[in-house]
């Protein structure tokens, strides 16, 4: 049985393990393709493992698009999580997309465009995206119209995909229910903002956790990105990690890493292998590392 535990004060009650369906975006920047059979046994096959938490996002390519078509018939069996702020309309290389913008018309025009992609009447969570400032919030209007949202019943809580530096004024605002945080066994940089978000009551979901160091970046990622993950894998291959895994794979001790923060309600992680979404329900299901496991990750990965 995987884990389930309460989403702060939402109240919903989700998976440990989540699904992130980025993973589906198809052949956009350096995504891959995904067919329709593939999309369809691969979202079916994550509600069946017991993830019943799913995050997505309109600039997630095809995504939005594959929920509707494969699990919406579903749509009591999961919480559905997606964007706010993103560009709409733009085709082609995500790189290359204008910037997002949080003015109440775009924020709403989001969510009618995810509504109806996902087939769906309601958002369960609407976050905003990309960590916009309190300043650009402030100025466009954004809590305004997320609240106008909530009243119409288009969503039922609100969310912020918040990182560094603006986190910290998001959590002090207290207008979000939900925060999706950048954590990691490498990067615990928000390790501390996780408990702040969960001490006024708000659901946290960690995002970026696991899968992006096991493998070198290709050189097709652009240099900013490629630098920051090529180094994470370094400190990973070198860190010797198969000593402590005691049978396991690397992806489940990273994984259990995660679920080890005791304020953490979730993390997502996406796939387009039936079989790694397999292994990490497998891998969810045996909980948080034991004390002496996590202090020995915790100190081999630590930065020196």
């Amino acid at each position: 049985m995987l884990p389930t535990t309460i989403l702060g004060r939402t109240g919903l009650r989700v998976s440990r393990l989540g699904y992130g369906a980025m993973e589906l975006r198809g052949p956009q920047a350096w995504g891959k393709p995904t067919g329709d059979d593939q999309a369809q046994t691969l979202l079916n096959t994550v509600l069946d493992s017991g993830v019943n938490l799913i995050d997505t996002s309109p600039d997630y390519g095809d995504a939005e698009e594959h929920i509707g078509r494969w699990i919406s018939h579903r749509r009591d069996e999961f919480v559905l999580v997606s964007k706010s702020g993103c560009p709409l309309g733009a085709d082609g290389d995500p790189r290359t997309f204008p910037p997002h913008v949080y003015t109440r018309a775009n924020v709403r025009a989001c969510v009618e465009q995810s509504l109806r992609r996902m087939r769906t009447d309601y958002l369960d969570i609407l976050m905003v995206h990309m960590s916009p400032s309190v300043a650009v919030m402030r100025a466009e209007d954004t809590i305004a119209e997320l609240r106008a949202l909530q009243d119409e019943g288009a969503i039922r809580f609100t969310g912020m995909s918040g990182e560094l530096p603006n986190l910290p004024e998001h959590i002090a605002m207290e207008a979000f229910d939900v925060f999706l945080l950048p954590y990691s066994a490498l990067d615990r940089s928000h390790e501390e903002l996780i408990s702040a978000a969960a001490a006024t009551g708000a659901g946290t979901i960690a995002r970026g956790s696991v899968a992006r160091s096991l493998v070198a970046p290709p050189e097709s990622v652009p240099e900013p990105v490629r630098r920051p993950l090529a180094d994470r894998h370094a400190r990973l291959a070198a860190a010797g990690l198969d000593e402590l895994a005691d049978g396991s794979s690397t992806m489940e001790l990273l994984l259990r890493f995660i679920l080890s923060h005791h304020d953490l309600h979730s993390l997502i992680v996406g796939s387009t292998q039936v079989e790694n979404v397999r292994a990490n329900v497998a891998a969810a299901q045996k909980g948080p590392l034991p004390t002496d496991v996590y202090d020995a990750v915790r100190d081999r990965l630590s930065p020196r």
